[in-house]
């Protein structure tokens, strides 16, 4: 029987998803696109996870692509389209998803990484999308969303030489949001999630509707568009006990209606 590619566990309203290849560093599959596709589906469905962690454990994230695997295969396409649906999922995931990185998150690690709304990385985190090497590109959106994140300079510096940056030059460009010791980051991402998962859930869903809008379209229309989500979230019952907790000086107790 073949051992699962990842683990889950839930710790208050949070989901920890766990890459499980140590052996192959964790290097994305075939089934491990499957598992991680179903795995998402399942915490979508679950209102009791309000926000999802994804980790590699403590010594990687992922390298990237079982080349191994792909080398061997008669056509790159399955794995393409199927990573693609994947990195799309995770993107557009209605709750907020958190990366912990330590160690390697190359290809497409960082790729997975990239689609996810935060990044906290470990001091023994090494983040880059090395495909230029093998004479492919990064073709599971690391040109599109690493050029959105941190700008076509540093995209550029990193796809076109394939040469990893340190965590501490990540998060100075912008790829990371925070750097916390080897060890930590795990801890560090939960609390963050933990923190937002406290949050009203329709207003933190649309929350990051906005901004990802924002990416997408004109100003105006991004405008209209958060209006829109603003007077929506008026008339819903968790707005209406935010603003009374509020005035009650107390904590407010949302239930995500």
């Amino acid at each position: 029987m073949n051992e699962a590619s990842l683990f889950f566990e839930q710790t208050r309203l949070v989901g920890i998803i766990t890459l499980n290849r140590p052996a192959r560093l964790n290097a994305i599959s075939l089934a491990l696109q499957c598992e991680m596709l179903a795995m998402l589906d399942e915490c979508e469905r679950n209102g009791a996870v309000r926000a999802l962690v994804i980790t590699g454990g403590p010594k990687q994230f992922s390298v990237g692509a079982d080349i191994k695997e792909l080398a061997g295969a008669e056509s790159l396409a399955p794995f393409l389209a199927q990573g693609r649906a994947l990195f799309h999922k995770i993107e557009s995931f209605g709750k907020p998803v958190i990366a912990a990185i330590s160690g390697p998150a190359f290809g497409g690690g960082l790729e997975m990484a990239l689609c996810c709304d935060l990044r906290i990385a470990s001091t023994s985190a090494k983040l880059g999308l090395s495909e230029i090497k093998l004479g492919a590109l990064p073709a599971g959106g690391g040109t599109q969303r690493l050029t959105r994140l941190v700008g076509a300079s540093y995209a550029k510096q990193l796809i076109l030489t394939g040469n990893p940056i340190d965590a501490a030059e990540a998060y100075r460009i912008g790829l990371v949001n925070a750097v916390q010791p080897a060890g930590m980051e795990l801890d560090a991402a939960v609390e963050w999630a933990t923190e937002i998962a406290g949050r009203a859930p329709i207003a933190v869903r649309l929350a990051k509707s906005c901004i990802d809008t924002a990416a997408q379209v004109n100003l105006e229309s991004g405008l209209n568009y958060e209006a829109q989500c603003a007077a929506y979230l008026a008339g819903t019952e968790d707005q209406k006990e935010g603003m009374r907790a509020f005035v009650e000086k107390r904590k407010p107790e949302f239930q995500g209606r």
